[in-house]
Parts: structure tokens; sequence; C-alpha cells
């Protein structure tokens, strides 16, 4: 059997530059990088050599992310009104940014592309699902005319929901990012039971940890792998059952110790892939 890649999400470490990055993937010991690449649009004159920086040290780019413009966190409400490709008054500019992020993975052989579709109705005649089920198709059709697959993060609507629009959107190259913890934190699904459901779906794992709210408007929390309520030895064995290809990449959004906690991470993970 192939050994699994475990890698991590640049955006966890937190850098100011491709140096910095450079420096924080060392001190993790990880030579292998899920890369933000919306800063490479937004920021050219930092991020626009961080792929040549990486590979001429020996980094293997696992996958790419697409960041939506104009996504706020800092509520659940609030990233219900303005994440993923559901806010129409963003529309343009993702679209464009989106095409652009495209264009990079093309250019440097990044295979796989994960981001955020937005909260994703539950009812097949909402008007709002339909508009986003268009946006989506065009998304996927740019990526796949550059020969990208994408996967779209989870957590924003259950699993059937998902499973329903991927049933709609009608597109070969289009999979999941599966996450655990969004699903607790997010409050709109069990992990496992989700995962189970998405399995033959997934293209990528993003491996976080977090505590329940209990509701679903309210955040859970965020907790370094191993602390939470992710049943990690379950969802392993689920992992396992999945081709070789898929990566399960750390990610971790809270917290001031994230070098130390990434470690932590890969040493409590490596036992099980």
């Amino acid at each position: 059997m192939s050994k699994r890649n475990l890698a991590v999400c640049s955006w966890s470490l937190r850098p100011h530059d491709p140096a910095e990055l450079l420096e924080r993937l060392r001190a993790t010991g990880m030579n292998r990088v899920q890369l933000a690449l919306a800063p490479m649009v937004a920021q050219p004159e930092i991020w626009r050599g961080v792929i040549d920086v990486l590979r001429a040290n020996k980094i293997v780019i696992e996958s790419g992310m697409l960041a939506m413009a104009s996504e706020d966190y800092a509520s659940i409400a609030r990233i219900r009104e303005t994440g993923g490709v559901r806010p129409d008054a963003h529309w343009p500019a993702n679209r464009a940014r989106a095409a652009h992020v495209a264009d990079i993975a093309k250019e440097y052989g990044i295979s796989l592309v994960t981001f955020h579709a937005g909260f994703l109705p539950e009812h097949a005649g909402d008007p709002a699902r339909a508009t986003m089920i268009t946006r989506l198709r065009e998304v996927i059709d740019l990526f796949a005319n550059a020969g990208v697959r994408v996967a779209f993060e989870t957590g924003q609507e259950s699993a059937d929901t998902l499973n329903g629009v991927l049933d709609e959107l009608e597109r070969a190259n289009v999979g999941v990012n599966f996450d655990p913890a969004n699903m607790l934190l997010y409050g709109l699904d069990d992990p496992i039971a989700a995962f189970k459901k998405l399995l033959s779906r997934v293209r990528q794992v993003h491996a976080k940890d977090a505590i329940g709210s209990g509701k679903n408007d309210v955040w859970g929390r965020e907790t370094a792998i191993g602390a939470g309520q992710v049943p990690w030895k379950e969802f392993m064995w689920l992992v396992s059952t999945l081709p070789s290809e898929v990566a399960v990449v750390i990610e971790r959004e809270g917290g001031e110790r994230r070098v130390e906690e990434i470690v932590a991470a890969k040493n409590f993970l490596q036992p099980m892939l």
C-alpha cells in the first residue's frame, strides 16, 4: 500500500512572505503544503514568486486553496452573507479571482484547488440555490479548462445538501475537501456520519479539531488536534479506505502556538496514516 501524504495548510502558519513560510515549514519538519493561491492575486508584489521559492527548497505543493473575495468569518451570520459564490455583490470579483487562480494552477501544475462554495440552500427549488449552481458550474469549468480539479470545503451545509448539489452540478472534476471540525464548528452535521455519506467524493482531507456549540448559529470552538470532539481513530480508519492519493492536510486556524501545535498534530496523526 502506498504511503498517504501528510501536508499542512500554508495559512495556518500565518506567514508574511515566502521566506517566512519556508522558515515555518522547516520548523514543522514538513515538506508538503496546501498553498493559499489568492495572495498571489491580491498581493503579487509579495507572493508572486512563492511557488518557485518552495520548489527550489524541495517543498511539494499538495494542492491550492482559493479564498473568495470579501469573505468575513466574524460570525456564522456574517460568513453566511459573504462566503463563497453566494453574495451577488462579490460575484464579478470572485469569478475574476477564480479565473486568475485557475491560470496560476495551470502554469505551475497544481492539480487540485479547494474552496468554500458558500452556504448552499437546502431545498432544490430555492432560487438562491439555482443561482449558486450556475455560478459554481462556471467556476468548476474555469478550472476544468485549465486541467485542474476542484473540491468544496465542507461544513457550511449538511452532507445530504452537499451531495444533492454535487448531483445537480453534473460535473466530473468536482469533489469534496472534508473537514471534520467544520461539521462541529458550524453545527450542521455529525463528522463521522457526514464523512461516510461523502466518502466516495472526497479528494482531500483537512485534519482539524473542534468542540461544537450545540447550535447552528453560534461558532463552536476550534482546538488543537486531539483536544476536541473529532473521534480520530474512527475518522482515520475511514480515511484509510480512501485512495492513497487523497492527502491529509493539517489545518489550524486558532491559537498562538501554530508551529508547535502543527508538529504535535503531525506526531498524533502519523501513526494512524
